[in-house]
């Protein structure tokens, strides 16, 4: 089920490209493209009309347009049907998140330097964004959490949620009590491909938003790849990984417990074991073997584990750690103790990681569900340049700059020749004509 791998067999570069800085994206197919594209320009050109017909052809419910937002009698109605536990659980987590993002507000700032040139950078949150929530025939009221209190830390005045219905027409409960729990005021029944069409375009019901966020199934992501620069995206999420460098001093049982949580995503999702013990690897493996059959959802993890997860054999922790960061992983945790040093100590030797979980006590599923950190994170390698979600996803920066005149004096040969050389001559008249008037002016 799960394969064990040397380092140096030829066949790794085969199995998992990225470790060898190849990177692939989702297998996406022209007649994909297509019907996305298709999707995209109805809702564009019908608005509710072909919203309606979309959801009605892919989600098997028949809407009115009056039916697209959750109206506030059935948020209210959804406490009802969730445990107190929960409930528990949700505002725990709210906390947690909203206390971590605040941590990263931006603030505008400004200075004068020495010629009196006044510079600065004004930082404002978007006006109105909209959020991606996966659902029907799950339920993700962590996703909620995770993409709309980054939002609210920054200040964001309009979020619009949008989720797919259940078969029954409504919003799964704990994602509305998640929803009201985080202050969305806006919330429609509506998912794929043509929900982020909407957002990105507006129809009678649901209007435009400025950027759309959260992850979805390869429709929604190749929706928001089309919509991108009529919006702004986060991210293009695809199937969720985990890496793990482990050592010797690793336990088998929690190692083989986070590679099996990650595998119950989907049959897509990728779970990796690096470790230069060999004696640990074969402990995992037997580990997966006797977990596994405990768990209600065996036969995606087996497909999972199968099609895309391994454990590899490496000459040493460097080696791990170099490969992990051509890997580029969504969550890489560290369970290693080697040298007498902790975890913390190796975080040095991390480049490309979504997010980083340290020791053994850290699994994945603390951070995806209450540590704090969005867990709306960078997949596919694209953590080489993409962060996780986060308060400054939310904001844009504008800069401030005004010369005084005597600045300006002594500064405008410099201008002049820089927009000559490049052919500008209307850029430096637009300088030699405050020099030849010499106005005293604000």
């Amino acid at each position: 089920m799960l394969k064990i791998i040397t380092s140096d067999d030829p066949a790794l570069r085969e199995l998992f490209p990225r470790f060898f800085g190849r990177y692939r994206s989702e297998k996406i197919t022209p007649e994909i493209k297509i019907k996305v594209a298709e999707i995209i320009a109805a809702v564009e050109k019908e608005g509710d009309e072909a919203l309606l017909r979309f959801t009605g052809e892919f989600d098997q419910v028949n809407l009115s347009a009056d039916q697209l937002p959750v109206e506030k009698e059935e948020i209210k109605a959804a406490y009802q049907e969730v445990s107190s536990s929960f409930l528990t659980a949700l505002a725990s987590a709210k906390e947690n998140i909203t206390a971590f993002h605040q941590k990263q507000l931006a603030n505008s700032w400004f200075e004068t330097n020495a010629l009196g040139v006044f510079l600065g950078q004004l930082v404002r949150p978007l006006n109105r964004v909209g959020i991606y929530v996966p659902g029907g025939t799950a339920a993700y009221p962590s996703s909620v959490l995770m993409s709309v209190l980054p939002a609210k830390v920054a200040g964001v005045k309009e979020i619009a949620l949008v989720t797919p219905p259940q078969e029954n027409g409504k919003v799964n409960p704990h994602v509305l009590v998640a929803a009201a729990l985080a202050g969305v005021e806006e919330i429609y029944r509506v998912g794929g491909a043509q929900a982020v069409a909407a957002l990105a375009y507006g129809t009678e019901t649901i209007k435009p938003v400025d950027k759309i966020v959260g992850p979805g199934n390869l429709y929604v992501t190749l929706a928001k790849q089309l919509v991108y620069g009529q919006v702004d995206i986060d991210l293009l999420a695809g199937p969720s990984e985990v890496l793990i460098i482990a050592d010797e001093l690793a336990k088998a049982p929690y190692i083989a417990a986070d590679l099996l949580a990650q595998a119950e995503h989907d049959s897509q999702a990728v779970a990796i074991l690096l470790t230069p013990d060999s004696r640990l690897a074969a402990n995992v493996v037997k580990e997966v073997e006797r977990q596994i059959n405990t768990l209600p959802r065996k036969e995606i993890i087996s497909r999972a584990l199968m099609e895309n997860g391994a454990i590899v054999i490496t000459k040493d922790l460097k080696e791990a750690f170099a490969l992990a960061n051509c890997f580029a992983p969504e969550h890489l945790e560290l369970m290693i103790g080697a040298l007498n040093l902790t975890p913390l100590s190796w975080l040095e030797y991390v480049v490309n990681a979504g997010a980083v979980f340290l020791g053994s006590y850290s699994p994945e599923a603390a951070g995806d569900y209450l540590a704090g950190p969005s867990h709306v994170l960078p997949t596919g390698g694209t953590a080489r340049f993409y962060s996780s979600l986060n308060v400054a996803t939310f904001l844009k920066k504008s800069s401030v700059i005004a010369y005084p005149q005597e600045a300006l004096i002594q500064e405008a040969p410099k201008i002049i020749r820089l927009a000559l050389t490049e052919g500008l001559t209307a850029h430096a008249q637009a300088v030699k004509i405050r020099m030849e008037q010499n106005d005293d002016v604000f």
